[in-house]
């Protein structure tokens, strides 16, 4: 896979060429900037032609991206930061960011010439806590899924773990779940109680008083857990929802 940098009005673009890219597309996510992913046919000049066309959407979302990851605060070495499995381990030397996912430690090393709370090491910080989000999730959910499945008798079609940053999880139509590796993230009881949402659509595709009726016999405590749901939702200013 090849890169290249661009910047426009002072917004730096990266353009990637993906063997996985059918077409030309742009994405815009906090910590990790403008990029464009380009087809391995095409050449780069095209995801140049691109930015240029759409400098004025990009800087439209970019400026909100900014804002948004003003608000986040920088993950340092006083945070301490832990997920189920892993811990945060921060080092400054070398001359280039690395992030490496061994043994229970998230190890991000980056150059003297860099702070810490720079947007390149806070970029790279927060794909390695996602990385070891991923791999926590790959352990446990699919296993926890299948217990409560069986436990209550709600069979699914199959599973999928992504890097959903709007939803919990979702049931399709054909009883495929999906469900986020920011889950790992909740404590347990709320980890079951997504899944438990997602089972109970398998029956039922709504948000009907019979789907929180059935919920509510299955956790005994719905509602007080889809409430401290809400509550930590609203403590990370994030937007997720169940489907």
């Amino acid at each position: 896979m090849s890169s290249k940098i661009i910047n426009i009005n002072g917004i730096e673009i990266l353009l990637v060429k993906s063997l996985r890219a059918r077409y030309i597309s742009i994405s815009i996510k906090p910590f990790r900037g403008v990029r464009i992913s380009i087809p391995e046919r095409f050449p780069f000049s095209e995801g140049e032609r691109l930015a240029h066309e759409k400098i004025g959407w990009i800087h439209q979302h970019y400026t909100k991206i900014k804002e948004h990851e003003k608000q986040s605060p920088a993950i340092t070495e006083l945070s301490n930061y832990k997920t189920r499995n892993h811990h945060l381990e921060l080092e400054q030397g070398g001359d280039k960011v690395t992030i490496r996912i061994k043994n229970g430690v998230i190890k991000v090393k980056y150059p003297q010439s860099k702070e810490v709370n720079s947007p390149i090491v806070q970029k790279a910080i927060r794909i390695g806590i996602e990385e070891a989000y991923r791999a926590e999730a790959i352990e446990y959910l699919p296993k926890r899924l299948n217990d409560l499945s069986d436990k209550f008798n709600l069979p699914f079609n199959e599973v999928f773990i992504k890097n959903i940053k709007s939803r919990w999880g979702s049931c399709s139509g054909k009883n495929n779940i999906n469900l986020s590796i920011h889950l790992m993230s909740l404590p347990d009881h709320l980890i079951d109680y997504v899944l438990l949402h997602e089972l109970v659509h398998t029956k039922i595709k709504n948000h009907s008083r019979q789907f929180w009726n059935v919920l509510e016999v299955l956790t005994g405590k719905g509602k007080n857990l889809d409430k401290e749901l809400k509550s930590i939702i609203s403590k990370k200013c994030s937007k997720f929802k169940l489907f």
